[in-house]
């Protein structure tokens, strides 16, 4: 497995990699957002974890670049802890997010619980058939992890793609927030539930024809969410 590590406090970076190595990972480096920018497109990592703060380009701009043509998990790393700055990092395309100072065992289980949801996606994907669903013009094609709306292909995070799959094997079955967070995030997830509405905002703004009215992406009021074909 391979991590790239991006923060601009060098002894930090150099305390991850160490920490990281030890665990089996193959770690690389680099100190803004503008090197991990480049390094994400030259080089396949299986997870990314990135400040917000740094010079050059800042983590959120790095994040949503990346983004553009990768949906490799990311953590955001920052020393801000107000819910609107996690909002913001979730909404640029994170997958997790951790305030410094955190404790290292804590980014460790992190980093093996998204890990674990993309093995476990992977795996998946592989037991048989063409590993597509489709749904309301939406169509989740398993073994590529890619997703498409009326046949054109849409760009999905990890954590997007693994929601928008359990609620469309799921059609019809309403998901309270509690329930997706364990299922989708993993029981070991430490942040609020609003994670939940920004990621189902996203997947509604990328597949559906009207986000402000959705019709398959649907809310049902004072419990949770639920696909309906």
């Amino acid at each position: 497995m391979k991590i790239l590590v991006v923060d601009d406090e060098k002894l930090l970076v150099k305390g991850l990699k160490f920490n990281l190595e030890n665990e089996g990972y193959e770690v690389e480096t680099c100190y803004d957002g503008a090197a991990a920018v480049e390094l994400a497109a030259r080089e396949n990592f299986d997870l990314i974890i990135l400040d917000l703060m740094m010079p050059v380009m800042d983590g959120l701009e790095a994040c949503m670049r990346i983004r553009q043509g990768s949906t490799v998990p990311i953590i955001m790393l920052t020393a801000k802890g107000e819910d609107t700055d996690k909002l913001i990092g979730f909404d640029a395309g994170a997958d997790d997010y951790l305030t410094k100072p955190f404790n290292i065992l804590e980014l460790k289980a992190r980093v093996r619980a998204l890990l674990r949801r993309s093995r476990a996606a992977a795996a998946e994907a592989g037991e048989g058939g063409d590993g597509r669903l489709t749904l309301g013009g939406i169509t989740l094609d398993a073994a590529r992890r890619t997703a498409y709306k009326h046949g054109r292909e849409v760009n999905l995070t990890v954590k997007e793609f693994d929601l928008m799959d359990l609620l469309m094997h799921a059609e019809g079955k309403v998901f309270s927030r509690e329930a997706l967070l364990d299922t989708v995030w993993g029981a070991d997830y430490l942040g609020e539930e609003r994670t939940v509405d920004v990621h189902i905002r996203r997947l509604r703004e990328k597949l559906e024809d009207n986000p402000a009215s959705p019709e398959h992406i649907v809310t049902k009021w004072g419990v949770g969410y639920y696909f309906k074909a």
